[in-house]
């Protein structure tokens, strides 16, 4: 399982509402260079799924755009919106089978709240715009930014 923030969006404006904010070149590049990080990590996925607001499809697909093997296609997961409950995701992915290898894109505070119920721990931090963390059998296994030297793989 792997838990991203999204990375840096427009500013909300009168003409710009808050869903429909998209990356900025900054947060573009900060999700490439994430994407091209996590590719040397045993990612393997089966399933990527991203808020249905704009700058966490964005996110996602530039992403997984860096690793080799990804799913095609970002699937949106209306659970993952702000204002619906971090509940909704963990039921979501239960629903998967066991062998499922997970990357989904989301918001603050909810991410953290994903963590937190799929740790056990209600102290999971909250995530920065494009960080990534990885949670294996119920343990924290690493978290990095897209700036950041990534982690050490081995446990």
């Amino acid at each position: 399982m792997f838990l991203i923030r999204h990375a840096t969006a427009a500013a909300e404006t009168l003409t710009l509402i808050d869903s429909a904010r998209p990356l900025t070149s900054e947060g573009r590049r900060q999700a490439r260079q994430l994407g091209e990080k996590l590719k040397w990590y045993d990612t393997a996925l089966t399933h990527v799924f991203a808020s249905p607001l704009v700058r966490a499809v964005q996110t996602a697909e530039l992403v997984v755009a860096g690793i080799d093997d990804a799913p095609d296609a970002v699937d949106v997961m209306p659970a993952l919106s702000p204002e619906r409950s971090p509940r909704e995701v963990v039921a979501a992915l239960h629903k998967l089978p066991a062998s499922a290898s997970v990357l989904l894109v989301g918001h603050e505070p909810s991410l953290s709240s994903v963590g937190g119920l799929l740790l056990g721990d209600a102290a999971f931090g909250p995530l920065d715009k494009a960080e990534a963390a990885r949670i294996v059998d119920g343990h924290l296994r690493w978290r990095f930014l897209w700036s950041a030297d990534a982690p050490d793989p081995r446990p």
